[in-house]
C-alpha cells in the first residue's frame, strides 16, 4: 500500500507538470497560427491508451510513462518526421514562422513550469504557513548520531551557527545543505559554557551527499523519555508502562533523555531490566520488563515538539507570492550550486542521480497535501531547469539553435538540426536509463 501510495502521488504530480508543460508549447503555437498534430499526455509508440481529435489536433494518452509531447507541424523534434519536412513548407508550419515567434513557442514550456513552481511555493505558504522549531527553545541541545559524531558533535552541544550562517531553526538538513552546497567549512557551537568552532573537512560534502547517507541523521533535538506509543503485546505493555509515563532511570542508572536509555538498553539485551518511571509528574514507579533481543522495549517517545515551543509564520496571500519566489528562487540557486560542485568533483554524479523510484520516495508512504504540492513546486522548478540546458532534443537545445540563428541571421540546415535532435535523444533517453538504473542497483545492493 506505501508503495501504490508513493506511485499514485508521484504519477499525479509527473501528469500535472507534463499536461502545464506542454500546454505552454500548445498555446503560443496556437496564437501564432501554427498547427499542432498531437497533444499528448505520456509517449504513444505503436498505441495509445486514450485518443480523441478535435480540429487539428489529436489530443491522447500514451502508455509509456517518460514524458510527453505536442507534435507541432514542420518542427524538427523525437517523432523525426522526415516526410512532411521533405515537402515544401506551409504557412501553418513551426519552420515558415519567424524566429521570434519559434523562440516564445519553444519557451513557453519552460516559462510554465518556472511560473508554477513560483505560484506553487507561494499557495503552500499562503494555505498551510511555515512552521519550524526556534533553535533558542531547544534547551537541552542535541544528541548526536554517528555522522555528527565523525564530525565533531557531541551530545549536548547547542548549535549556534553553521559557516557564517546563523543556526536560528532547528533543522539538520540545513547543516548538510550549508555544507554540500555552500562548502561550509567550520560550525561554531556551545559546549560546557562555551562556545567552540569545529572544523568541517572539505570530504564530508562527498559523504554527506552521498545515496549511502542520504536518509542519515547528523543530530536530533536531545529529550527526555516520555512515552509517546507503547507497542501492542511489547516489553513495556506487558510491564506496566503508561502513555506520559517519563522514564528517568534504568537499573538505578539515572537516563534523563530518551538516548541515554536508548544506549544503555542495548547493552541490556534479551535481559529483565528494572525501569524506574515518573508518573503523572509526582509519583515514582519501577516497573518490571525483559528487553527483546534488540535491547528494546517497545515504546515510542514524544518528538521535541511535545517540549519545546514551535512558532509560525503565517502569509497574507500578497505576502505569500513574493515569499514563494524568493524559495523557489533559492531552491534554483542551490541546483545550480550542486552542478558546480559535481563539475569540481566534490559531488559525484552517480551520488546525486536518481530515478522514479528515487523521486516517488520524497512524497512519502502517507497522502499529505502540503508535502505533494511542495515536491509538485519542486519538480515543476527542476524540470524547467533540466528542459532549459543545452542539449538536442530538449527545449533548451532548440532555443540555443534559434538563438545562434536570431544572432546570425543563418538558420542550421533540416538534416544538420535532425542529426543533432537524434543525437540529443539518445543522451536524453541514456540519462533516464541511468538514472533509474542506480535506483535498481541501490535496492539490490
Amino acid at each position: 500500500m506505501d508503495v501504490l501510495i508513493m506511485a499514485g502521488q508521484l504519477m499525479l504530480s509527473l501528469s500535472i507538470l507534463i499536461v502545464l508543460h506542454e500546454l505552454g508549447h500548445f498555446l503560443p503555437a496556437r496564437l501564432f497560427g501554427t498547427r499542432v498534430e498531437k497533444f499528448y499526455l505520456f509517449f504513444d509508440p505503436w498505441f495509445s491508451l486514450l485518443k480523441k481529435k478535435v480540429g487539428d489536433t489529436e489530443y491522447g494518452i500514451g502508455w509509456l510513462p517518460l514524458g510527453g509531447y505536442v507534435k507541432i507541424s514542420g518542427m524538427i523534434d523525437e517523432s523525426f518526421d522526415r516526410e512532411q519536412m521533405a515537402q515544401e513548407p506551409q504557412p501553418w508550419e513551426f519552420r515558415s514562422k519567424p524566429a521570434w515567434q519559434r523562440l516564445i513557442i519553444m519557451l513557453g514550456g519552460v516559462t510554465v513550469n518556472f511560473i508554477l513552481g513560483f505560484l506553487l511555493y507561494g499557495m503552500v505558504l499562503f494555505i498551510w504557513g511555515e512552521e519550524y522549531l526556534p533553535t533558542k527553545n531547544v534547551e537541552y541541545g542535541i544528541h548526536a548520531d554517528s555522522l555528527g559524531v565523525e564530525l565533531g558533535l557531541q551530545d549536548g552541544d547547542q548549535i549556534v551557527s553553521i559557516g557564517s550562517k546563523p543556526f536560528e531553526q532547528f533543522n539538520e538538513r540545513e547543516i548538510i545543505r550549508e555544507i554540500v552546497i555552500n562548502s561550509a567549512s567550520s560550525l561554531t557551537i556551545n559546549r560546557d559554557g562555551g562556545q567552540k568552532e569545529l572544523t568541517i573537512d572539505e570530504k564530508y560534502i562527498g559523504i554527506l551527499s552521498s545515496h549511502e547517507n542520504k536518509d542519515k541523521r547528523l543530530f536530533w533535538a536531545r529529550v527526555p523519555f516520555v512515552a509517546g506509543e507503547i507497542r501492542k503485546d511489547s516489553p513495556a505493555e506487558k510491564g506496566g508502562l503508561q502513555v506520559e509515563d517519563q522514564i528517568i532511570a534504568l537499573d538505578d542508572t539515572p537516563t534523563p533523555f530518551f538516548n541515554e536509555f536508548s544506549s544503555l538498553a542495548k547493552e541490556k539485551k534479551n535481559q529483565e531490566i528494572a525501569v524506574k518511571v515518573l508518573r503523572n509528574k509526582t509519583d515514582t514507579v519501577v516497573l518490571n520488563m525483559t528487553t527483546t533481543d534488540q535491547g528494546m522495549i517497545g515504546v515510542a517517545p514524544y518528538g521535541a515538539t511535545y517540549f519545546f515551543d514551535t512558532e509560525k509564520l503565517e502569509y497574507t496571500f500578497a505576502e505569500a507570492m513574493p515569499a514563494g519566489v524568493a524559495k523557489g528562487w533559492n531552491f534554483l540557486s542551490d541546483q545550480i550550486k550542486a552542478f558546480g560542485q559535481i563539475f569540481r568533483s566534490k559531488i559525484k554524479a552517480s551520488e546525486s542521480l536518481g530515478g522514479f523510484a528515487s523521486i516517488g520516495k520524497m512524497f512519502g508512504n502517507e497522502w499529505n497535501w502540503e508535502r505533494f504540492w511542495t515536491m509538485t513546486a519542486i519538480l515543476s522548478l527542476i524540470l524547467a531547469f533540466m528542459n532549459l540546458l543545452p542539449i538536442p532534443a530538449l527545449d533548451g537545445g532548440h532555443v540555443m539553435f534559434l538563438l545562434y540563428e536570431v544572432v546570425s541571421g543563418r538558420k542550421p540546415s533540416d538534416k544538420f538540426l535532425e542529426y543533432a535532435t537524434m543525437a540529443g535523444f539518445v543522451i536524453v533517453i541514456g540519462l533516464v536509463l541511468y538514472a533509474n538504473g542506480l535506483d535498481i542497483l541501490r535496492i539490490f545492493k
